[in-house]
């Protein structure tokens, strides 16, 4: 091709960034109508530009659009568009993420940090043989699997963080704690990354330890020297009420400096940007901050960054990688997700995150977008990885990225978010968010009575806590031909009422609170469930043989009762038999609470019939006596001798109750709220709240 001149080149860079424009925005949305990050649709559209799809039709159309000429000034406006990214990372890298959760975040972060760099390590032992060498130019081992290893351990915290405000997690416990880990990983991974570089461009080990000074020294100067005179920002926008040119100016020409001295040190550009963006003020600066961000995503999202998309599309080639690159994929695949989710996934459940939040964070934590990008193409720059290998390392970055928003959905149902972000809204407002037991009660006052004591009972150590007596009320068959019928009906609803309220002492004397509620109903469980939604009741508590079979679906949790002979509430045992199902899980976590409330032994039968669900049981009871419940496992023969006051029982588990025929027996139904925590989850929750309430005598 012929050489071009000054005046086409600038013909074809004008004409290349609208192309580039184009095609993101229009891939850009196109991720978005499948939920996906518009991020994943601008990178497909820099790698649709080049050699994989462009290039791969007739004429060589990715050559004719994007000439060798031309390359080197859209590499600089890809450059710019870089600084611009990197400065924006530090500038919401907002450290308050962190405070009150250093411990927790910083183990779960070293964690998914250290694991998948040293599997990334390891899988340079078996790449390095076929990617040893870059343009004529030998790569060393240690090189490549330092690049290798901090591809496989970054996190890309704008995209998590944008994931998390799509679907409102931000304001849910696992999105907070997955915010905090992502901005300490974010810290790790640029300051491992900039020693990284330090050694792939160090020609000795006198030079590392120089550029690695020099850079210690630089970041010292700028968090020591700088930043303080950045303070002044804030009260030139407050005075000014807006984002004046100077303002704009000084910050724009400190990003360049800062580039250009971690350039000049031997590192990399983007650093001196991402320290720049670290250093600006944040006490009083967010009205600054939030237009500073207004001002300059819209040059960098919009023309910049699309630019350099296609800088790294143009030196992807995925129809080029062969079987021979098939395989090194999917071990690349492999490790860089198996080694970040492990490693997140691990950390969190050591320091004892429940296990949906814990897969939360290790599904988040992969999320490596643009920020992978920006890592490969250091690396492609230092001719540490060839076009293979950083083909390979840009697709693992697509489909890490890509998968988070599906697998997201499938470890956190929207039905569990929404609970989530309900009870956090409930926290925010001071509202309590009590657990409370509808407790359906017969017109004995006698069996009445012990319905409630039994509501009581299944409240545990729960707080705020409170029982709800119901009684629904037969609705008149036929309507009379004269006259309304209604006084008749006002007063039959005005004695139930007054005869639950003789009821509500039993109690208040327990230390629970206690509301009353009737209705007249002619379809008693579809009435019965509607107000176990008005009250958001936790346990639905009726009396065996309640109106009719028991339905075999429920929303809440369902408790059926066969009272026993009446007994003196001493301490005798609590049977309860657990398995791995939903109904297991709850009845254990129910049999637990009456044993709180009636200071007794819990004696658990696994259910489970032994291999991974009877693991499971005996690892459940190993981790309540640790926390000083008193539990045992038996079998079904020593529960039947055990003279128990209580038996818990899952829904068709019939077996149980033989030749306990003098117990009170509840028979559970794990409703949707129970069947989506796991064992180890309601049973640490009953661990922590323990001693929130004494039992009550």
């Amino acid at each position: 091709m012929e050489e071009l001149s000054p005046a086409e080149i600038a013909a074809f860079v004008l004409l290349d960034i609208a192309v580039i424009m184009i095609a993101a925005r229009l891939f850009g949305r196109a991720a978005r109508a499948i939920r996906q990050p518009a991020v994943v649709g601008e990178i497909v559209a820099g790698i649709a530009l080049g050699p994989s799809l462009l290039g791969a039709l007739p004429g060589e159309l990715d050559e004719t659009l994007f000439p060798p000429d031309v390359r080197p000034y859209l590499y600089i406006l890809a450059q710019l568009g870089l600084i611009l990214f990197m400065f924006i990372v530090g500038l919401e890298l907002d450290v308050a993420l962190i405070r009150g959760r250093e411990r927790v975040a910083g183990a779960i972060s070293l964690s998914s940090v250290v694991l998948p760099f040293a599997l990334g390590f390891g899988l340079t032992l078996i790449l390095h043989p076929l990617h040893d060498e870059v343009d004529g130019q030998p790569v060393s081992l240690l090189a490549l699997g330092l690049f290798v290893g901090v591809a496989m351990s970054i996190t890309a915290f704008p995209v998590l963080a944008r994931i998390l405000g799509d679907r409102g997690m931000h304001r849910t416990p696992a999105g907070v704690l997955a915010l905090a880990c992502a901005a300490f990983d974010d810290i790790l991974a640029w300051t491992l990354l900039a020693f990284v570089v330090a050694v792939a461009k160090g020609g000795s080990p006198f030079e590392v330890v120089q550029i690695v000074g020099l850079t210690a020294v630089f970041a010292a100067a700028m968090f020591l020297g700088v930043k303080p005179l950045l303070r002044r920002l804030v009260k030139w926008h407050e005075s000014a009420g807006r984002l004046t040119p100077d303002v704009l100016a000084v910050v724009l020409i400190g990003v360049l400096l800062s580039s250009y001295a971690t350039d000049k040190i031997g590192i990399h550009s983007i650093f001196g940007a991402f320290i720049f963006g670290a250093i600006m003020p944040r006490e009083g600066a967010a009205a600054l901050t939030r237009d500073i961000l207004e001002r300059l995503e819209q040059v960098s999202v919009l023309l910049l960054l699309p630019v350099f998309f296609v800088i790294a599309g143009l030196g992807t080639n995925v129809g080029g990688l062969g079987f021979g690159g098939i395989w090194q994929l999917g071990l690349v695949l492999l490790v860089a997700i198996g080694g970040k989710f492990v490693g997140a996934f691990a950390g969190a459940r050591a320091l004892g995150v429940p296990t949906r939040q814990a897969s939360v964070i290790g599904v988040l934590m992969n999320t490596r977008g643009l920020t992978e990008l920006v890592i490969l193409q250091i690396g492609r720059d230092l001719g540490v990885l060839d076009g293979e290998l950083f083909t390979m390392l840009v697709v693992m970055a697509l489909v890490t990225t890509a998968m988070t928003e599906p697998l997201l959905r499938l470890v956190y149902p929207d039905r569990v978010l929404k609970r989530d972000i309900e009870a956090a809204e409930r926290a925010a407002l001071g509202i309590p968010d009590s657990y409370q037991v509808l407790t359906v009660v017969e017109e004995d006052p006698a069996v009445a009575a012990r319905l409630i004591e039994v509501g009581c009972d299944l409240t545990g150590s729960e707080t705020p806590a409170g029982l709800v007596v119901d009684r629904l009320v037969a609705a008149p068959r036929t309507r009379l031909e004269l006259g309304s019928g209604l006084l008749p009906d006002l007063a039959a609803m005005a004695g139930a009422v007054d005869e639950l309220k003789q009821l509500v002492p039993v109690a208040t004397a327990r230390g629970v609170a206690c509301t009353v509620m009737s209705r007249f109903s002619s379809a008693p469980w579809e009435d019965l469930a509607s107000q176990a939604d008005v009250v958001d009741a936790d346990v639905v508590l009726v009396p065996e043989g309640w109106s009719g079979p028991m339905p075999a679906t429920l929303s809440r949790t369902l408790v059926t009762v066969r009272l026993g002979a009446p007994d003196d509430r001493s301490a005798r045992p609590v049977v309860v038999t657990a398995d791995g199902s939903p109904d297991g899980r709850t009845a254990l976590r129910l049999a637990l609470h009456v044993s709180i409330q009636r200071s007794a032994p819990v004696l658990v039968v696994d259910g489970s019939g032994g291999g991974r669900g009877g693991r499971r049981v005996s690892g459940a009871v190993e981790q309540l006596r640790k926390a000083g419940f008193d539990v045992r496992l038996v079998n079904r023969v020593e529960a039947a001798a055990a003279d128990a006051a209580v038996i818990v029982v899952p829904r068709g588990d019939a077996t149980a109750v033989a030749g306990l025929s003098f117990a009170t027996v509840l028979t559970v139904q794990a409703g949707q709220v129970d069947a989506d925590q796991d064992l180890t989850e309601a049973l640490g929750k009953l661990s922590l709240e323990r001693n929130v309430r004494p039992p009550v005598a």
